[in-house]
């Protein structure tokens, strides 16, 4: 029986594989961000195939996606704004860092393809280190 739903509803190609990535983590004392879906704000700023929302809590995370050939650039805003270090790992890459400015916006210009999930080390009012975000898996 087994083997006949397997055939028939076979698992995702490569779905182990992004799973055992986005639990890979070396602190699994993060909190997971929602991908918040384009609702009643589509067309408007922000709504571009390329974007994305997640959140979680107070911590807004939005970001666009643009290829550049076979890598990426990601620009980034968190709100609320801060100089919260921004992790991007990418399955069988080493993971690239930037630090959002003051204003909460950052930028990193050459992301490879690949399983993706981008890490938020926020910081407090003082600079110390605070929680940690994550967001869910995404595939560029």
């Amino acid at each position: 029986m087994n083997r006949l739903v397997y055939e028939l509803d076979a698992p995702p190609l490569g779905l182990v594989e992004r799973i055992q990535f986005a639990v890979a983590l070396e602190n699994l004392d993060v909190e997971v961000a929602r991908w918040e879906r384009a609702g009643s704000f589509a067309g408007v700023r922000g709504g571009n195939p390329g974007t994305i929302t997640f959140t979680v809590d107070n911590l807004t995370l939005m970001v666009n996606f643009t290829s550049t050939g076979a890598r990426h650039r990601i620009d980034g805003w968190l709100v609320p704004a801060g100089e919260h270090t921004v992790e991007v790992r990418v399955a069988e890459h080493e993971s690239s860092t930037t630090k959002a400015d003051d204003g909460g916006r950052f930028v990193l210009a050459d992301v490879p393809a690949g399983t993706t999930q981008i890490v938020v080390h926020l910081v407090n009012s003082r600079g110390e280190p605070g929680r940690t975000v994550v967001t869910p898996t995404i595939v560029l």
